[in-house]
C-alpha cells in the first residue's frame, strides 16, 4: 500500500512540473493523455479559453465494435486514430502532447504514434 502512495505521489510531482511548461492555446490545444488500468481517455483542451474541445477513450462507442479487451496497446493505438480523425474534422492539425505524468511507454505512446499516424502533428 505504501509503494502504490510513494508512486501516485511521484506521478502528481511529475504532473505539475510538466504542466507548468505545457499551455495549450486556440491554434495548439494541449492533448492531455490518462491511462487507468482498464481504460484510456485523450482530450483537447485549450487552456486560454479554458474549455475542452474534445474527448475520447476507449469507453467511446465508436471504438466499442473494434476493441476486445480495453487495456491493451492495440486499443491505446487505435483511440489515438479516432482522435486524430475527430481533431481533423474540427480543422486542427497541431497539438501540444501532455503525457499527464506518465512515462512515454507503452499505451501513452502508441497513443501519440496512433494519432500520429493519421495525420496530427505534435
Amino acid at each position: 500500500m505504501e509503494h502504490r502512495r510513494k508512486k501516485q505521489k511521484s506521478r502528481q510531482q511529475r504532473k505539475k512540473r510538466i504542466r507548468r511548461k505545457i499551455i495549450g492555446t486556440t491554434d495548439r490545444p494541449r492533448m492531455s493523455v490518462y491511462r487507468s488500468l482498464k481504460h484510456c481517455y485523450v482530450q483537447l483542451i485549450d487552456d486560454t479559453a479554458g474549455k475542452t474541445l474534445l474527448g475520447c477513450s476507449t469507453r467511446s462507442k465508436e471504438l466499442r465494435g473494434d476493441i476486445t479487451k480495453t487495456g491493451t496497446i492495440e486499443a491505446a493505438r487505435m483511440l489515438g486514430r479516432l482522435v486524430a480523425e475527430k481533431a481533423l474534422a474540427q480543422h486542427i492539425t497541431r497539438v501540444v502532447f501532455d503525457r499527464n505524468g506518465f512515462l512515454y511507454h507503452g499505451r501513452v505512446k502508441a497513443i501519440a504514434e496512433g494519432a500520429r499516424e493519421k495525420g496530427l502533428q505534435f
